[in-house]
């Protein structure tokens, strides 16, 4: 079941959203509210929420500045944007920190549910987080598509390399590597790190595991690089990520 945390200024829309929605039947759960921004991370802090929805433009901290926050803790937690600004933008940057989902308010009847079933299929096939922030994997082209899907099954093969992802998708490295940082805004090796650290995330929240156990299920055979490339992703290094999951 999801734990879902709302963050919205506007009262009436924040009580239609809790109120309105048939959380039970999307097998969710409402475990809190908030106005803005700081309230919102106070709210995390307390409730460990796995998804959140959340308004863009609010007082004292908007919603992207939220969200930034608590990816630079190293918090993955799923969310939805809520914008009445139909701006590309606001939209990139809400996919660039992650967000799942970018609905424009007012919304119609239906299509929160979509984007709350939409993520709950994804999480069920296995897919767990959006690998990488900033990538949707709608508006991808069946190249891009596939060579995500490829580093989906195959990213904990240390040996993985930009060549053999081209040469089971058919296309030249040089080909996939320019449509790939076209339609993504990344590299292929920075997509897989991304991905790496990502997935790395989700074992370290597991505190039996060692970090070295973690390092070689991802796909590092050196400790030292996973740990460096870690915390240059996230901020923190494997240990002290593993610590704030205690």
């Amino acid at each position: 079941m999801l734990k879902v945390l709302v963050v919205e200024d506007e009262e009436m829309i924040r009580r239609g959203i809790v109120l309105a929605v048939d959380w039970a039947a999307l097998d969710c759960v409402v475990v809190g509210e908030a106005s803005n921004g700081v309230e919102g991370l106070e709210a995390v802090e307390r409730l460990n929420p796995s998804l959140i929805i959340t308004d863009l433009k609010m007082p004292q901290m908007d919603g992207l500045e939220m969200v930034r926050r608590l990816r630079e803790r190293g918090n993955q937690v799923y969310v939805i944007i809520l914008t009445a600004y139909d701006s590309f933008t606001y939209a990139r940057s809400a996919l660039r920190l992650g967000a799942v989902d970018f609905l424009l308010k007012p919304f119609h009847d239906g299509d929160l549910e979509q984007a709350v079933t939409a993520l709950r299929r994804r999480t069920e096939r296995g897919g767990g987080p959006l690998p990488l922030p900033g990538l949707k994997k709608g508006d991808k082209s069946k190249y891009v598509l596939e060579a995500m899907d490829y580093i989906g099954v195959h990213y904990s093969d240390p040996g993985i390399t930009i060549s053999a992802i081209a040469q089971d998708l058919g296309l030249s490295e040089g080909h996939l590597s320019h449509t790939f940082k076209k339609e993504t805004d990344y590299t292929l090796l920075n997509y897989l790190t991304r991905y790496r650290i990502q997935k790395a995330m989700e074992l370290l929240r597991d505190c039996r595991v060692k970090v070295y156990e973690v390092a070689e299920q991802v796909g590092y055979r050196d400790i030292t690089h996973f740990s460096a490339t870690f915390k240059k992703v996230t901020g923190m290094s494997p240990s002290e990520y593993q610590d704030t999951c205690r």
